[in-house]
């Protein structure tokens, strides 16, 4: 009598568990970046959303102002951010006063959007007044050179406060 195969053999069945576990490891952190890049997404969404409206209120009072009774209305909160403030809000020196800030939430978002000391990330855009002109940056805009900004060459490199550069926009690196 002739023994028919029935199956698979223990080399084939390791073979197939190896190239799963190849896929899965290249497949995961990509998958975590793009989650990541999707929820950061919120962010600039509600940023650009902001530009005109906010030039808008400088060239016509020079007031840099989101909310409040001089303030820009705008919708300020996302799914993933915080919050949306602009800098002279917050009593920013006079060089950092025509920025915006968005800052992430702390839970429920990507680990990849939480800063490195823990704490929730941020990403900003300041409006170059002498030429009309956003400029997309990393983290807060405390560590910012206003002369940078104003010249067009905003960069911040090692940003406690900002996103892995995996996460960024282009524009924003």
């Amino acid at each position: 009598m002739k023994k028919l195969n029935n199956g698979f053999t223990l080399i084939e069945l390791m073979i197939v568990v190896a190239i799963i576990g190849v896929l899965a490891a290249v497949a995961i952190p990509s998958y975590q970046d793009y989650s990541a890049r999707a929820q950061a997404a919120d962010a600039f969404t509600l940023l650009d959303g902001l530009k005109v409206p906010m030039a808008e209120q400088y060239s016509n009072t020079g007031l840099f102002l989101i909310g409040g009774a001089s303030g820009v209305q705008a919708v300020t909160v996302g799914r993933y951010v915080q919050s949306v403030v602009s800098t002279s809000s917050l009593g920013a020196s006079p060089a950092d006063k025509t920025s915006i800030v968005a800052r992430f939430k702390s839970a429920g978002v990507s680990n990849r959007l939480l800063s490195q000391s823990g704490g929730p990330a941020s990403v900003h855009m300041f409006y170059n007044t002498l030429d009309n002109r956003w400029s997309c940056a990393n983290g807060d805009s405390t560590l910012t050179d206003a002369q940078a900004v104003a010249s067009g060459m905003v960069a911040i490199p090692n940003n406690p406060t900002g996103l892995p550069m995996a996460i960024l926009p282009q524009a924003c690196q």
